[in-house]
């Protein structure tokens, strides 16, 4: 999804299509008293987005096949993004009250795992340094602020914005989340070097003990 910056007017009508059965432009045109044009150029936008999908109806008849529009998941996740403020952080506190640090451990690792797959079967490279480099990729593709640097034989990981950030907040699990991941990718054990909770602008993250130019097989992944 790219970067999102919503209009007033994209707002409406993603909240017009929310809970509804598709609609035509002609429907928002109704429906929001604005031209055509106007309708057509947030639409774009939105399908551009993610927030919109765009879908080919035939009409009964002889009638002429006519786009129609409807909300998709992430616009969900858009107009409720303060109630996910509130709900994740409130399951991740009932994980550790029920079982402490070993239940809050194992979710991590759990999770990691889930997400090293999902990477790992989009990575065709065999070195850490290769496999690191196409991670980063993938998730600037997602809109992380994310970027790898190789010095000599020195991998380090600057994580400039945080994935998980609206799930652990409160604590350092999100850290925890993110090393297990790139460890995992990378086949190497992985160190936090800085923390934003300890007043870094930043976390970043260095592969240990590994040859970046040497092949590697990615870590077991196991859940």
């Amino acid at each position: 999804m790219q970067d999102l910056s919503i209009s007033h007017a994209g707002m409406r009508i993603i909240k017009l299509l929310v809970g509804e059965p598709p609609r035509s432009v002609a429907d928002l045109i109704r429906e929001m008293k604005v031209t055509r044009t106007a309708i057509t150029e947030q639409l774009n936008e939105l399908v551009a987005a993610g927030l919109v999908e765009r879908k080919l109806q035939r009409l009964q008849g002889r009638g002429r096949p006519r786009h129609v529009y409807s909300a998709t998941t992430g616009a969900l996740l858009l107009l409720h993004a303060a109630n996910q403020r509130l709900v994740f952080p409130a399951i991740w506190r009932a994980i550790h009250e029920i079982g402490g640090t070993k239940l809050t451990e194992e979710v991590i690792h759990r999770v990691s795992a889930v997400l090293a797959r999902h990477y790992l079967q989009r990575i065709r490279s065999t070195t850490p340094a290769q496999r690191l480099s196409e991670m980063t990729a993938l998730l600037q593709e997602e809109g992380v602020l994310v970027d790898m640097e190789e010095d000599m034989g020195r991998i380090t990981i600057r994580q400039r914005s945080c994935p998980f950030i609206i799930m652990f907040e409160e604590s350092r699990a999100a850290c925890l989340l993110d090393r297990e991941i790139f460890a995992m990718v990378a086949g190497a054990p992985v160190k936090q070097v800085a923390c934003r909770h300890d007043g870094a602008p930043c976390c970043v993250f260095e592969v240990v003990g590994a040859d970046a130019s040497a092949n590697s097989p990615a870590a077991a992944v196991t859940a």
